[in-house]
């Protein structure tokens, strides 16, 4: 028996108002899922952000760091505070930036070094994994460096006097297993020569070592530069892509015949799991930095070349040097040495 056309009205409006119920339910429900991920990328920045420096104050990788993410923060909005964890050639910072919610508040310096520490388990992240790539920005210069009244009056000396000595020329390095160490022994292995590896704390206690006279030769970044425009030191070779316009005299190693490049860059990276939102702000932000004046002129007070990639590229980069990097633990026999 069919409804009369008053009681067929009344049903369809019961229907419509009950459609238009639910659907307010239904809005309301995910709106309330809104404030833990739509409405934080939308007023991401809203307070201050950690950046992670692995490295102690006043070092080399501290300067360019801080000039750089002064610029990034004026993009952001939001002041970027620093903070020095330094230790283990940079694993103990990066360790904790890595441990970090990945929130965007905090970020850190991705020391090269990521690709060997985790191959040799001094690190227990994977930074093809673990990582969240924002941008590569700078390069270190490293170099070859002995005293100036030393015999080695060039690179091509010095091989030739480790051919004829193999083992007995000295070198200090600021750490086994770090950029220094390994390129040092990266290039005596393309030169097919070796020395005696002599490791210290760091840098400035290498210095020391070489300007007192106990070893032949130091790798390390720019610390070499001022006692070489002085005249204390000789500089027999720089390793990166290009001669620096400073010392237009010292070849690279690949002008020199060994094909050999070693920067160790600075990266800036996040835990995984940023959201993308959150992340393309932190890469333009970065961009902008690394393309900063101050930046270039931090960078260029210690010789080290503006090297920005965003952060595709810049993985692409640590994929490349984390399979160069397991080529070299084997063939120097790093974990042999480091234990």
């Amino acid at each position: 028996m069919s409804l009369p056309e008053e009681n067929k009205t009344m049903s369809r409006d019961f229907d419509s108002n009950r459609r238009r119920l639910v659907l307010a339910g239904l809005g309301a429900s995910a709106l309330a899922t809104l404030p833990g991920r739509a409405l934080a990328q939308s007023d991401y920045p809203s307070r201050p952000i950690s950046f992670i420096c692995p490295w102690p104050a006043g070092g080399t990788a501290d300067a360019t760091m801080r000039a750089l993410t002064a610029e990034a923060a004026k993009v952001l909005g939001q002041p970027i505070v620093f903070e020095n964890r330094a230790g283990a050639s940079g694993m103990i910072g990066t360790a904790a930036m890595l441990g970090a919610k990945p929130d965007g508040y905090t970020i850190g310096q991705v020391p090269f070094s990521v690709t060997r520490f985790s191959q040799l388990g001094k690190l227990k992240y994977d930074p093809l994994k673990d990582i969240t790539f924002i941008a590569r920005a700078n390069g270190q210069t490293f170099g070859i460096a002995t005293r100036a009244e030393s015999p080695y009056k060039s690179l091509q000396d010095l091989v030739a006097a480790a051919k004829a000595n193999p083992g007995k020329i000295t070198y200090a390095h600021s750490g086994i297993g770090g950029a220094t160490h390994v390129g040092m022994e990266e290039f005596a292995l393309k030169a097919g020569i070796s020395f005696n590896n002599v490791p210290y704390k760091g840098g400035a206690e290498a210095m020391q070592a070489l300007l007192g006279g106990h070893v032949d030769l130091i790798a390390d970044s720019s610390s070499w530069a001022p006692h070489v425009e002085s005249g204390k030191l000789r500089l027999l070779a720089v390793w990166g892509e290009q001669r620096l316009p400073r010392f237009p005299n010292a070849p690279t190693l690949r002008d020199a015949g060994f094909d050999v490049v070693v920067n160790a860059p600075n990266g800036v990276g996040a835990p995984k799991g940023l959201d993308p939102a959150i992340h393309a702000k932190l890469r333009e932000a970065f961009r902008v930095a690394a393309n900063s004046e101050s930046f270039r002129k931090a960078c260029d007070r210690i010789d080290s070349p503006v090297l920005y990639l965003d952060a595709d590229d810049y993985r692409k980069t640590i994929e490349a040097g984390y399979r160069n990097e397991t080529k070299l633990i084997e063939a120097l026999k790093l974990r042999e040495l480091i234990g």
